[in-house]
């Protein structure tokens, strides 16, 4: 665990993405365009576009062709824009007018009022004539002005109505280019709004939201001292209590987005304005910062973190080792040689478990502790055929002994026989219209296979002392984990140039050692025991070193379902 080393704010470089860059500097192109309907997909064409070129509020260029769709215009069309047929038979097609805009346009920032309907039409002809379409950012004006224009001063954000609220020296009229000059007073409008609220950058522009108070965005130096890396991020108060604990691929972006992103959780904001430091512990990958993060949130319980707070408070199934074995519900696993299945995050999901076992396999069900021969009454259950009452009795040992094998069976390695019993019952019962009913028990069956198939996987890989595993990431390095009875106990990258054998030989000698306890979770949570395995089957995952057998059943409830050709059911119309 390392945490990002203290500098001075100005020590070094800062990139533009951190300084912002300032509206000021920006160039923006301003665009509309008229068109036949109002969508590409349907076949609707461009008629007209119109641009203007602004910076530091003075217009640099303005650009304006009508464009022949080839079909015919829409009558309606033409009474709205005043464009026609007549017009637009000499102009130029959108295969020479998109290329000439794009050369207008390039190195700027798009800005169009609606713009997915403008930059949505723009970038469908692109991709149809093949022309990679540029890195354009985009800014609507219709987002700022719903940020900026209360309903006091407009009834809507129509663009002749905001020309109007501003001012704008031009009016709106449906064409192209008037219609442009129009939102370029918009746009000026709005950035005047917002810049006495504090917004000065490209950035914040892009990001403002009035739901996040001017004290939150005030906060933003808090991440100027957070490395460009992954890693895990604690914010914590004026006492140093952690309130929030996450983890990023770029520590300094990510903490950076909770004071200029629109970051609308009304939490997350009341926990940012109680904020006073942030600490960034760097990972030398993702799976390690997702790993620290579960270790942290365990450890502080942080009060804005609603997720994994408490991995502890979970429940298991446990088939008992008496002599005549039972199922029951426990909070711990004891090293006692039962068998458990689990653990499941709520009792709801594994009482609905334990009720599909006991549908399906008639053992005892309750908490009386007797010997090999018992000799008390029945109970209900034996007398409506659901339990084998050895209490009193009614089953040999070898018989009794021979269904506790199958329950074991279903839970360790094949659960065809509860699945098909389950599919069963829910069928009649819908066949009968007793929907509820039936819904109930695909709960059931729900509920067992996957705390099976969890169970299975997460055995699968807690029972190897060791696994090492390598692959290459996004960046074209290649990540290294050590990984002991499902416990994450070293993550590294190769430096470039290193002798990998060598480079692993040392992770693995540096790995934490891990003594394992007992059950399916021995030596970590199952939530990052899964996190570990969700990362060994990535494509690209190359083993280095597996020590003991890392395998599944065949048969096991991980397999995909239904096992058999019949079609699911559904439960009512």
């Amino acid at each position: 665990m390392t945490t990002a080393p203290v500098r001075s704010r100005w020590e070094e470089q800062r990139s533009f993405d951190e300084l912002g860059r300032p509206l000021r500097d920006v160039t923006f192109c301003v665009v509309d365009l008229e068109t036949t309907g109002g969508s590409p997909g349907d076949g609707d064409m461009i008629t007209e576009i119109g641009a203007v070129k602004v910076r530091g509020g003075e217009v640099l260029g303005e650009f304006q062709t009508l464009v022949n769709p080839h079909t015919s215009i829409p009558a309606f069309i033409a009474v709205l824009t005043g464009i026609t047929n007549g017009m637009v038979v000499d102009a130029p097609p959108i295969t020479s007018a998109l290329p000439s805009f794009l050369e207008f346009a390039r190195g700027s920032v798009l800005v169009a009022h609606n713009a997915g309907f403008d930059v949505g039409f723009l970038r469908h002809f692109a991709r149809e004539q093949e022309i990679p379409w540029p890195d354009f950012e985009v800014v609507d004006t219709v987002k700022l002005a719903r940020r900026v224009v209360t309903k006091d001063e407009s009834p809507n954000h129509k663009l002749s109505s905001l020309a109007r609220v501003f001012r704008s020296g031009t009016t709106p009229n449906h064409r192209a280019l008037a219609d442009a000059r129009a939102t370029v007073d918009v746009l000026h409008g709005c950035m005047e709004r917002l810049g006495s609220l504090g917004v000065h950058t490209l950035e914040e522009l892009q990001t403002y939201s009035s739901k996040v108070a001017a004290a939150q965005r005030r906060k933003r130096h808090l991440a100027d001292r957070l490395p460009h890396a992954p890693g895990v991020y604690l914010f914590c108060d004026e006492r140093s209590r952690v309130l929030y604990i996450g983890t990023s691929k770029d520590l300094r972006k990510r903490v950076r987005s909770y004071f200029t992103a629109s970051e609308t959780r009304s939490r997350i904001g009341e926990m940012v304005q109680i904020a006073t430091s942030v600490t960034g512990i760097e990972c030398a990958t993702p799976l390690e910062a997702e790993v620290r993060e579960l270790r942290l949130i365990a450890e502080h319980k942080p009060s804005y973190n609603r997720r994994s707070r408490y991995p502890e408070k979970v429940t298991f199934i446990k088939l008992t080792r008496e002599p005549w074995p039972r199922l029951s519900m426990v909070k711990k696993v004891l090293d006692d040689d039962a068998d458990y299945l689990g653990p499941f995050s709520s009792r709801g999901s594994a009482e609905s478990c334990l009720a599909a076992l006991h549908e399906t396999f008639p053992i005892r069900q309750c908490n009386d502790k007797f010997g090999r021969q018992p000799s008390r009454a029945s109970c209900v259950l034996a007398e409506l055929g659901r339990c084998l009452s050895p209490c009193d009795g009614s089953v040999d040992a070898d018989t009794y002994a021979a269904v506790v094998r199958q329950l074991r069976d279903a839970l360790l390695r094949h659960p065809d026989d509860v699945v098909e019993l389950v599919n069963e019952k829910m069928t009649a019962l819908a066949d009968q219209e007793r929907f509820e009913e039936a819904g109930v028990q695909r709960d059931r069956l729900a509920s067992f296979v996957r705390a099976a198939a969890r169970t299975q996987r997460l055995t699968s890989l807690t029972r190897c002392p060791e696994v090492i595993a390598t692959r290459r990431e996004e960046d074209g390095r290649w990540s290294v984990h050590v990984v002991r009875h499902g416990r994450l106990a070293a993550a590294g990258i190769i430096p470039s140039g290193a002798d990998a054998r060598d480079y692993v030989d040392q992770l693995r000698a540096s790995a934490e050692t891990v003594v394992p306890s007992v059950g399916p979770i021995p030596a970590a949570t199952a939530e990052e025991s899964e996190k570990v395995l969700r990362w060994l089957e990535l494509p690209g995952i190359r083993l280095v070193e597996v020590e003991g057998e890392w395998t599944c059943p065949v048969r096991g409830a991980g397999r995909p379902w239904p096992p058999s050709p019949t079609p699911a059911l559904s439960l009512g119309p």
